[in-house]
């Protein structure tokens, strides 16, 4: 199956396979967005346990798909330490989305309007909470799209598997992510239709950006170890700053840790495997 889907991947080019991994893992969040139609509401044990779930994920990406990587390429491509462009890239994507988190008015999950950051605004919470997941979603597209880029100009460290291992690792953790946004729309009284829409626009974004990494890579070869760990920088930003602490908010702290090892285990597996 892997095999077939590399050999499909070199085919058709790493932009198209960028547009059709991201759009696969849109269509993931979608999936997970639509269990509204059937619940109302998700017992906060087994949402803080998918939260941290989502946590190990992309954790374990940003090192094994993008760090690692980018260290590799470095070693061969540059005069200067291999850790100077990992180093570089990795600060860079994560001021990035601290200068969005300022930015871009959002909701985390599980708190309070009046805990809401970015610039002050009255938008409607579900509108804050919509922006929260879409600016949780840039850089895992980025991540995607760089990956196939850098496989697809024979990065050494890349590979065409390693990269639709990553897609597969972010899908999985989208699913929660979908209900992320609109079990808890749904449970504030929007109707199923519009908590299912919010929860799946949530990921749009993510094709947008697969694209985006795929085509900048390809064209600017010398950014590619900067770029892959700035991906990874803006994915450690995210866990952090928001994935971590909305799942300590509540008596299920040991339920999400356990989560996030389940998470980091299954992404390390997937990327060494068939990487």
């Amino acid at each position: 199956m892997i095999e077939t889907l590399e050999s499909f991947a070199k085919e058709i080019g790493p932009v198209w396979s960028a547009l059709i991994a991201t759009t696969f893992t849109w269509l993931v969040t979608a999936l997970g967005a639509s269990l509204v139609f059937f619940f109302k509401e998700v017992k906060r044990s087994v949402f803080d346990t998918l939260l941290g779930f989502t946590g190990g994920v992309m954790i374990a990406a940003s090192f094994w798909s993008l760090l690692a990587p980018s260290i590799k390429h470095s070693e061969e491509l540059f005069p200067y330490p291999s850790w100077v462009p990992a180093a570089v890239g990795f600060l860079t994507g994560g001021l990035f989305i601290f200068g969005l988190d300022k930015l871009m008015p959002h909701l985390h999950i599980n708190f309070d309007n009046s805990e809401s950051e970015g610039m002050k605004t009255k938008w409607h919470k579900s509108t804050l909470l919509l922006l929260a997941i879409t600016l949780h979603n840039i850089p895992e597209g980025l991540a995607v799209g760089i990956l196939f880029g850098a496989a697809s100009m024979g990065f050494e460290g890349a590979s065409i598997t390693a990269a639709i291992a990553l897609a597969i690792g972010i899908a999985i953790q989208n699913f929660p992510e979908g209900m992320a946004v609109s079990m808890p729309l749904r449970r504030n009284g929007v109707s199923r239709r519009r908590s299912f829409w919010f929860g799946q626009l949530s990921a749009i974004v993510e094709p947008v950006a697969g694209v985006v990494g795929a085509i900048a890579v390809i064209y600017m070869q010398d950014i590619l170890p900067y770029a892959l760990s700035f991906a990874a920088g803006a994915m450690i930003f995210v866990v952090v700053e928001e994935v971590i602490p909305e799942t300590q908010r509540d008596k299920y702290t040991d339920l999400a840790v356990l989560g996030f090892m389940a998470g980091f285990t299954i992404m390390m597996i997937l990327d060494v495997a068939l990487g």
